[in-house]
């Protein structure tokens, strides 16, 4: 039995404490970014348009990406046989011709009238018009889409561009979110939408956010990221992670063998001594072994 200073614990509890994790949010603390939108997308207009063009086109990576969102012939990742990514099948279907350009289009009070255009010709008709006009987007001035020059485009141009101004009133992410109920949260199609351009990765590389500046971000607000994420990065970094076409796969088998290894230490004869050979938790409780061993 000893005297126990209950103030001096809630003291040091929430003024050193506090202190401390002020000071390592000030310093390590991740920016308290805006929330990206369509909106702010919409903002450089010759990377929406040119994304929404490979929507419709189907040459976008979410287009070819596999499963959950499609069944693209070769898009998993794979070790010899083993497919991780197609057991679960397609989960969440996505078409991005209709989920992220026209059906948009279809929810507006006065559509325009190139959605029955587009509707009503071929998939080879669809695929010539979006192909051409994403090589004269390439070709026109700082790729800007009031700068293409005239071709056979059909609808394309006059659906991307309402998808453009849609986006610029603010209507787009909530039509995008909403696709199957009024009150929903996932922002699955507005994600995928949005990877699939230029402007968000390129926030993210200015971030230093991209796998190869190993960077990690919290939720918004002046506090520490995910410390935790460091492990997965790491794998990212280093061969024959680095260079691997199925460097996703290969650290989730590796990270899933770590976790079980981490799980089973007490039953594996060498991990378990490792304590005994390097006696940390002796520090720790420095008190109890000194009493003990007087």
């Amino acid at each position: 039995m000893r005297e126990y200073d209950l103030f001096k614990e809630l003291t040091v509890a929430l003024v050193v404490v506090g202190l401390v994790t002020l000071t390592l949010s000030a310093v390590f603390g991740s920016p308290d970014e805006k929330s990206i939108t369509m909106k702010s997308w919409a903002a450089a207009p010759d990377d929406f348009v040119t994304t929404a063009t490979a929507e419709l086109a189907g040459t976008s990576e979410t287009a070819g990406y596999g499963p959950p969102y499609n069944s693209t012939p070769d898009a998993t990742q794979t070790i010899g046989p083993l497919d991780l990514q197609s057991l679960s099948g397609v989960q969440i279907p996505i078409d991005t011709a209709t989920d992220l350009v026209t059906g948009p289009l279809s929810t507006l009070n006065d559509p325009p009238a190139g959605l029955a255009i587009w509707d009503s010709a071929s998939d080879t008709q669809r695929g010539d018009w979006a192909t051409a006009y994403t090589d004269a987007l390439a070709k026109a001035p700082d790729n800007d889409p009031a700068r293409v020059a005239g071709g056979s485009y059909g609808p394309v141009p006059e659906l991307t561009g309402a998808l453009l101004t849609m986006a610029q009133q603010g209507a787009l992410d909530g039509v995008l979110q909403a696709k199957d109920a009024f009150y929903n949260f996932d922002y699955t199609r507005g994600t995928l939408f949005l990877g699939d351009g230029t402007y968000f990765p390129d926030l993210a590389a200015a971030a230093h956010l991209t796998g190869d500046q190993w960077g990690m971000m919290n939720e918004t607000g002046n506090t520490p990221g995910q410390s935790w994420l460091w492990l997965f990065s790491f794998w990212y970094q280093v061969e024959p992670f680095a260079s691997a076409e199925n460097a996703d796969l290969l650290i989730v088998l590796l990270m899933l063998v770590l976790s079980l290894l981490l799980m089973l230490v007490s039953f594996i004869p060498v991990l378990r001594d490792i304590p005994r050979w390097i006696p940390v938790h002796r520090l720790v409780w420095r008190d109890y072994y000194a009493r003990r061993s007087g």
